[in-house]
């Protein structure tokens, strides 16, 4: 038989029971009726955030996380050498840690010249996916240059840590692929989209996909970076011949193959299209 609540000269008991609050209840919010709670929060918490810090705008950087800084690459392969084992794997990352370095040097520029910008502030902040490789060399560059940089992660079953030169309180994990990706296009005002495999690939083409269908209205620029690469991966010709895309939309991205021709093109991008333009504050998307 359960003993009785003894009753205080205030009302209260000191029942064992207590209900719980629907906004603390764990298990109510993992549940799969808690689902729009969940989405929402992924909109509305990264946008308060991004608010108080005044993160007007992004320069967003995809690229592979498989892809090692030189020095990674140098190390690998001076061991591989000394001690056995895959060598032509080991040659071969050598070779692609040249956009991790690109990438890396690149950030740096942009973020140098956004600070430098007069009547600004905080515009054209260097955003990446969080991870390692390509998205690990975005974000150390931009803190190379001492700026702020943002990095939106993603959990997986395979666990994708975030890299240790994202800004703190921009860094982000999202449960949903949509509401990460609708992150990276909303306040970017120019990509580059460096080697990469499936992620790289679906990121660019919904990206191009927004643009071409006037989903998104603002001007951005769009460089696919490392023609060697790209020109054996991507091959938009026939699409064009068989009348599945317009003969004019291949030009909806530049091609570049050096750090030099893509921050010219893509600060003369900005000057033009950005700083010229309406506030950044204005809504971007359709919808």
């Amino acid at each position: 038989m359960r003993a009785p609540a003894v009753r205080y000269e205030d009302g209260m008991t000191n029942s064992r029971f207590r209900a719980v609050k629907a906004y603390r209840n764990e298990a109510f919010l993992g549940s799969r009726d808690a689902r729009v709670l969940r989405i929402m929060s992924e909109y509305l918490e990264p946008e308060t955030r991004f608010r108080e810090l005044r993160i007007k705008d992004t320069i967003v950087m995809f690229g592979s996380a498989r892809i090692p800084s030189r020095e990674t690459a140098e190390s690998e392969l001076s061991e591989v050498r000394a001690k056995g084992g895959d060598l032509v794997r080991a040659e071969r990352r050598l070779k692609m840690s040249r956009y991790y370095e690109d990438t890396r040097e690149l950030a740096r520029r942009l973020t140098e010249w956004s600070k430098g910008l007069e009547g600004t502030d905080r515009r054209f902040v260097v955003c990446s996916g969080g991870g390692p490789g390509i998205m690990e060399a975005a974000n150390r560059g931009a803190s190379e240059a001492r700026g702020e940089n943002i990095g939106l992660n993603i959990s997986l079953p395979f666990e994708q840590n975030d890299n240790p030169y994202i800004t703190r309180r921009l860094s982000f994990e999202f449960h949903y692929f949509f509401m990460r990706k609708f992150w990276f296009s909303y306040l970017a005002k120019a990509f580059v989209i460096m080697p990469g495999g499936f992620g790289t690939l679906d990121e660019f083409f919904e990206i191009v996909t927004l643009v071409q269908t006037l989903k998104i209205k603002k001007k951005v620029a769009i460089v696919l970076y490392g023609t060697e690469y790209w020109d054996r991966v991507l091959h938009l010709d026939p699409m064009v011949e068989y009348g599945t895309i317009s003969p004019g939309d291949p030009d909806l991205f530049h091609r570049s193959d050096s750090v030099e021709d893509s921050y010219a093109y893509i600060t003369s991008y900005l000057e033009q299209n950005a700083l010229r333009s309406s506030e950044p504050g204005d809504p971007y998307l359709t919808g």
